[in-house]
């Protein structure tokens, strides 16, 4: 036990980088391999879900979420008790909590709105991976900037600087280019994407206004969110039947289903991509502008 809890501590050890490449930048050592292992684990999500869904046509997405949400909580859970992460606030990664309670029950019930949110968020983002492909979902997924700008506006009137507002206006501008030439147009897998979005705006305000009064930092949320989200979705696959259909389907123990790495290359079985110049010039232009956004956002942080 004491060689795995090792193990897991030289996990989070920071690799060694030159210190000097982030003099005089927002972005520290652990910031930015934290940036590469989140996009890392987002990529191999969103590509593990997609093949699941499309190539073997897994009958339950929310099976799928309840899944991984009972994953991340074990993690979660393992870290907190070898008091490697700590889910208060008041306690930075190297300074583990030492307080019996993973979260006090009263912190669970001002939760609430927040893990409902969270909820929508996830369900409707699982909804929308099945009928678009990955490229186009990606360019149109990164529109959700624009949502929670507006979403914050009208209900804190935060206002953003010129520069971030042209960035964000780059990527909308760069979904309407790419989909006005999606040889796949799909009008409901579209429309589940913007649902996705309002509720991925609607999750991150309700996070920011009631995140800081529960003195919780962001493993702590993420506890959270998969404790009160996860038996509420578990009751309501139940009901629905998704459950039953995922023990009679065929694929559950084929060995192809199973293996990992063979659904890394899953976008290569997607039934192909339909190729358009115009697209993949308004796919780019999205891009451009998330990176701009990016970079205009840890300026502002210096």
């Amino acid at each position: 036990m004491a060689s795995l809890k090792a193990g897991f501590l030289s996990l989070f050890d920071p690799l060694r980088l030159d210190e000097s490449l982030f003099n005089g930048s927002a972005m520290t050592r652990r910031g930015a391999l934290a940036a590469i292992g989140y996009m890392a684990c987002a990529v191999l999500l969103l590509i593990f879900n997609k093949a699941a869904l499309s190539s073997f046509h897994f009958p339950s997405g929310n099976v799928i979420t309840i899944c991984q949400i009972i994953c991340s909580c074990t993690f979660l859970y393992i870290l907190r008790r070898w008091k490697i992460v700590s889910f208060s606030a008041a306690h930075s990664l190297n300074e583990s909590d030492d307080s019996a309670d993973l979260v006090p029950f009263k912190t669970l019930v001002q939760m609430l709105p927040i893990a409902l949110s969270y909820l929508l968020y996830m369900v409707v983002s699982m909804e929308s991976v099945h009928g678009i492909n990955v490229p186009m979902y990606t360019t149109l997924r990164r529109t959700a900037v624009a949502f929670t700008m507006a979403t914050e506006y009208l209900l804190t009137r935060k206002n953003y600087s010129f520069s971030v507002f042209c960035c964000v206006s780059l990527i909308v501008f760069g979904a309407i280019v790419a989909g006005a030439r999606d040889l796949s147009f799909d009008y409901y897998s579209y429309g589940v994407i913007f649902i996705c979005n309002l509720s991925s705006a609607i999750y991150v305000t309700t996070v920011a206004h009631y995140g800081k009064s529960l003195g919780l930092n962001s493993f702590g949320l993420i506890w959270c969110n998969g404790i009160i989200s996860g038996p509420i979705l578990l009751c309501w696959t139940f009901f629905r039947g998704d459950l039953e259909r995922t023990i009679e389907y065929p694929y559950l123990y084929v060995p192809a289903f199973q293996d990992f790495f063979t659904v890394i290359l899953g976008w290569m079985v997607f039934g192909g991509l339909p190729f358009d110049p115009l697209n993949v010039i308004g796919q780019c232009i999205g891009f451009a502008g998330a990176c701009s956004y990016a970079y205009c956002k840890l300026q502002e942080k210096q």
